[in-house]
């Protein structure tokens, strides 16, 4: 797709090329090897809109000043035809060029012929992602992490979609382990309590105490009556985790769907052991000399891999004892794999037999000393380590009136994804959760998620939207329809505000090809918010219905592309785009 800003920028530097060899052949400037400068946008564009440092670069090769080639090369470049107005010298040797009216209206053409896919492009094509996100453990309700991490990996997802890669999202179900066990023995002594009384059998501290435990157990109950009762203890909790694992499932694919993530693989850890790809990924540990056994379990040789690839590094002993590293265990003395175990076995199965060139998983930052073990793990098995990404999420904090809130209203209980969806809008989940970088630590004031005004990111977003759609209304109510302009009617969009506007019109595609690669959504809401506030100030500063009809044209398709945009965006990460509010 179109990019204004890069094609300006190859513009530039191909002229400066083309001046250079023009200022060579007639002996102005002498021949030399020369290399393309890079064209940048300076920060302060008071001088020009884009600049190069082809004169600066040049300088050693040719023997002569900066200003002196820049002045050569100016002397030699025909701008006519092209999308710069003038270029002129500024500091110690720097090109400075001025854009010009073919420019702005190229930046308006490619937002009305590229419409819902202006700002996708294949920069990043012919990789396949896969982000693993959210992945809560199926033994209990979702929290507050797993809301941000929901709309942080599937507006990742969303905006690696745009810059071209082939992108599959998933969550992984940790339905196996000792989770699962605790689950089981949770399940069980709830169900005994319901025939034997409370005091008769105590649930271990240890174990999972919530209500949500209570109502599986009822639910079982309410279908088996006390037929269980009876059963052995191994029996018993299998038959109640049979019945209330599925269920918890099912309520996460529901409340995922409710938040508008759509999974394309719900990957169970259980098939790793059914399948046998656990015990495979154990005997090629086995093989390289990884393991050990000690007191009963098998040990990862963790230490001994990480200090060799620190040492590869350039890290001194001294520097490798300070991080007090350690072994890891893979099998328990019970014969039950740890959660690590089954991990290096699930991120093989995703590089390695699925095959995807990079895995995203998005964790919280209580994780960071797992990032470095996972990596020299998949190294050491023959997986490439740094195709995994890990992004490390901080956490939330609810605040109500300056105020933190860690309770429910309705339940009394910490409050839960479920909590959060039923008292706050899902727009504003999604895109409130993404103005921060993962990694920095968030307050999510629910006063302000529901407010109707322009303090609110989203709100003000959408009002942006839906005003465009009202001046549209309106100018059709008085027989007034938008056309096609010409760029000598596009030219007549002279005001600051109508520039500033197109120029970041133009910026949508640099910007999700940075946000793709930084894995930082919230470069794109940043970038929503600051066009619907250039907006409203095109908005308040130049009247669209105006007398002069190529102008109130010109402005009507400035007003249509600044619609697509928003849509675009908002779309983009499943938020809903309204036409009147």
């Amino acid at each position: 797709m179109t990019n204004m800003i890069q094609n300006a920028k190859d513009q530039a530097a191909a002229l400066a090329m083309a001046a250079y060899k023009a200022a060579a052949a007639d002996g102005t400037l002498p021949e030399a090897e020369v290399k393309t400068a890079p064209v940048e946008i300076p920060k302060d564009t008071a001088n020009g809109d884009y600049t190069t440092t082809f004169a600066l670069a040049a300088a050693k090769a040719l023997g002569k000043p900066p200003r002196v080639i820049a002045q050569a090369l100016l002397d030699h470049m025909n701008l006519a035809g092209t999308y710069f107005t003038s270029a002129e010298i500024a500091g110690p040797g720097f090109l400075n060029f001025r854009l010009g009216d073919q420019w702005y209206a190229g930046v308006m053409n490619a937002v009305e012929t590229e419409k819902d896919v202006y700002g996708t492009n294949d920069s990043l094509k012919g990789q396949k992602i896969m982000v693993e996100f959210v992945s809560a453990n199926p033994t209990g309700p979702m929290h507050m992490g797993n809301a941000r991490g929901g709309a942080l990996g599937d507006c990742l997802a969303a905006v690696l979609d745009f810059a071209g890669y082939d992108v599959s999202r998933e969550f992984y179900v940790n339905d196996a382990g000792n989770q699962i066990a605790k689950f089981g023995l949770s399940l069980d002594i709830r169900y005994q309590q319901l025939f034997l009384g409370e005091d008769a059998v105590q649930l271990p501290e240890d174990s999972y105490h919530g209500e949500d435990i209570i109502e599986r157990a009822k639910e079982f109950a309410a279908v088996n009556g006390d037929k269980y009762m009876s059963a052995s203890e191994q029996e018993r909790r299998q038959a109640l985790i049979d019945f209330a694992l599925p269920k918890n499932i099912a309520a996460m694919k529901e409340n995922m769907a409710k938040y508008r993530i759509n999974y394309d693989t719900w990957f169970l850890e259980s098939t790793l052991h059914n399948d046998g790809e656990l015990e495979e990924t154990l005997n090629i540990m086995r093989d390289k000399g990884l393991t050990y056994e000690k007191d009963g379990a098998l040990w990862y040789k963790n230490k001994e891999v990480l200090a060799a690839k620190l040492r590869e590094q350039g890290k001194s002993e001294e520097e490798i004892e300070r991080l007090e590293l350690k072994d890891e265990v893979l099998i328990r003395t019970n014969g039950n794999p740890t959660y690590f175990a089954a991990d290096i076995a699930y991120h093989r199965n995703k590089l390695q037999i699925r095959g995807f060139d990079k895995a995203i998983d998005v964790w919280g930052a209580d994780h960071h000393g797992h990032v470095a073990r996972m990596k020299g793990a998949l190294d050491a098995i023959g997986c490439n380590g740094d195709d995994l990404d890990i992004i490390l999420m901080q956490l939330v904090r609810l605040t109500r009136d300056g105020e933190v809130v860690r309770m429910s209203k309705r339940s009394g209980k910490a409050i839960t994804l479920v909590d959060l969806l039923e008292e706050i809008p899902i727009d504003a989940v999604r895109f409130l959760f993404n103005m921060r970088e993962p990694g920095s630590q968030m307050d999510f004031d629910l006063d302000l998620a529901v407010e109707q005004s322009s303090q609110n990111p989203v709100y003000y977003c959408q009002y942006a939207h839906a005003r465009i759609c009202s001046i549209l209304r309106k100018l059709a109510s008085e027989g007034v329809e938008p056309r096609e302009c010409t760029i000598p009617e596009l030219a007549l969009l002279t005001a600051p505000e109508e520039k500033e506007l197109i120029k970041h019109l133009s910026g949508l595609t640099d910007e999700i090809i940075a946000s793709a690669k930084n894995y930082d959504p919230a470069k794109i809401t940043r970038y929503a918010v600051e066009l619907a506030t250039l907006f409203h100030k095109f908005y308040n500063a130049c009247r669209v219905g105006v007398e002069d009809e190529s102008l109130m044209q010109a402005r009507l398709s400035l007003c249509l592309c600044v619609r697509t945009v928003l849509r675009n965006v908002l779309t983009m990460f499943s938020i809903s785009v309204p036409e009147s509010m």
